[in-house]
């Protein structure tokens, strides 16, 4: 019985190793644009807009449908499942796997738009956040489909602007393009919402837990 454990631990690890190649790559790319916001929208990059500033901007906005885009990776779940392996290692080790990895690229998807939030709030602009974010998930579901289905990358906004240019002409007049970009949309919309939710939950229930000491301290003292 522990020998047949073991093999199937094995032969599930090996599995999921199958997959470490594009998701440590993908994950990489999916933090890049949380890294730079955290400089440019709450760090010292953000006390000044200088051209530094706007570079930072531009890269973080260029990489950010990278991290969202770990949702396209369900394709490689789908092609796991067709190599026939079993439910065990299906239900116990691949999904949990590819559950992290996508929970990863989103929350950095999160991370990102509630720094660039924060930005707006201390500018005076609070009121801008909701538009902004409708107009990044627009934007990251263009850049999605133009990564998924065309194979751009980020770089290619530098190296080759004139051709992707012309592929988002191209698609934005098509119909069946148009439709996924929606959908892909609306989904990215939702997703985000629920994970804000969550996140400024945790956010909120951290800073309550440091500061629930000194609370228990002064409470303590004012009342001997």
């Amino acid at each position: 019985m522990v020998s047949q454990v073991l093999s199937w631990l094995a032969y599930s690890l090996d599995a999921a190793e199958g997959n470490l190649g594009f998701m440590v790559w993908n994950t990489f790319l999916a933090v890049i644009p949380f890294v730079l916001s955290l400089w440019v929208f709450r760090g010292r990059g953000s006390q000044a807009r200088k051209l530094s500033w706007w570079i930072g901007s531009a890269m973080c906005l260029a990489f950010l449908p990278n991290a969202p885009y770990v949702l396209t990776d369900i394709i490689h779940l789908i092609h796991d499942i067709r190599q026939g392996h079993s439910v065990w290692t299906i239900t116990l080790i691949l999904v949990p796997q590819y559950i992290l990895f996508m929970a990863i690229g989103m929350e950095a998807y999160v991370g990102t738009l509630l720094n660039f939030g924060h930005y707006l709030k201390k500018a005076g602009r609070p009121n801008w956040i909701l538009p902004s974010e409708l107009i990044i998930h627009s934007l990251t579901a263009l850049g999605i489909y133009l990564g998924r289905f065309l194979r751009f990358n980020s770089w290619d906004l530098v190296t080759r602007p004139g051709t992707v240019g012309l592929s988002i002409i191209n698609q934005l007049t098509d119909k069946q393009p148009l439709l996924v970009m929606v959908i892909t949309f609306v989904v990215i919309a939702v997703l985000y919402w629920l994970l804000k939710q969550v996140t400024l939950a945790l956010v909120v229930y951290w800073r309550l837990r440091k500061q629930l000491p000194g609370l228990l301290l002064t409470y303590h003292d004012s009342n001997p």
